[in-house]
C-alpha cells in the first residue's frame, strides 16, 4: 500500500478545517470546520498503523521474522477521536443554542467575551394572545400608569 495518498488527503482535509475555523463567522460552521480537522486525523491514524514504518524503510516486517504482530493502536486511538469529536458536538451545540438564545445571532464577530449578559430565563418567542372571559389578566392591564383613576375614564 502506498500512504502518500492518504497522507496528502488527510493533509488537505486538515487544511480545509483549519481554513474554516479561521475564516467562518457562523459558529455551526466553525464547528463543522473542527470536525472536518478531526477525521483528517482518524484518516492519519488509520493509515499511519496500516502503513508500518519497516514496511517504508524496505526492513523486512517483524511478523516475517516470527514476530507477533503489532497490535492496532491506530483504530485503538481512531475510536478515541470519535468519542471526543461526538462529545464536542454535544457540548459545542449547546452553547452555540444559548448563545442564540441571548443574543439572538451565531454570528462569533457579535460575542463579546468582556461583558457579561445575565440570563433572564427562557423567553417567550411568540407572544400568546390573552385570555378572555375567563377572568385573567391581560399584561397591558397590569403595566398602565397608576395616575389614582382608572385608564381611559373621565378624561
Amino acid at each position: 500500500m502506498r500512504p502518500a495518498i492518504p497522507y496528502v488527503v488527510a493533509a488537505l482535509l486538515f487544511g480545509l478545517g483549519v481554513y474554516g475555523v479561521l475564516r467562518r463567522r457562523n459558529a455551526v460552521l466553525v464547528l463543522m470546520a473542527v470536525e472536518l480537522m478531526l477525521n483528517a486525523v482518524n484518516l492519519l491514524l488509520v493509515t499511519a498503523d496500516a502503513a508500518p514504518l519497516h514496511a517504508a524503510l524496505g526492513h523486512p516486517s517483524p511478523a516475517a521474522e516470527g514476530a507477533a504482530p503489532l497490535p492496532l493502536t491506530g483504530q485503538a486511538f481512531t475510536l478515541f477521536v470519535i468519542v471526543i469529536a461526538a462529545a464536542e458536538v454535544g457540548v459545542g451545540l449547546a452553547i452555540v443554542l444559548q448563545l442564540y438564545r441571548l443574543r439572538g445571532t451565531v454570528t462569533i464577530d457579535d460575542v463579546r467575551l468582556d461583558e457579561h449578559t445575565p440570563d433572564t430565563g427562557p423567553q417567550a418567542i411568540v407572544a400568546t394572545p390573552a385570555l378572555t372571559g375567563s377572568g385573567a389578566t391581560t399584561p397591558a392591564a397590569n403595566t398602565a400608569p397608576t395616575t389614582g383613576h382608572a385608564p381611559g375614564a373621565g378624561r
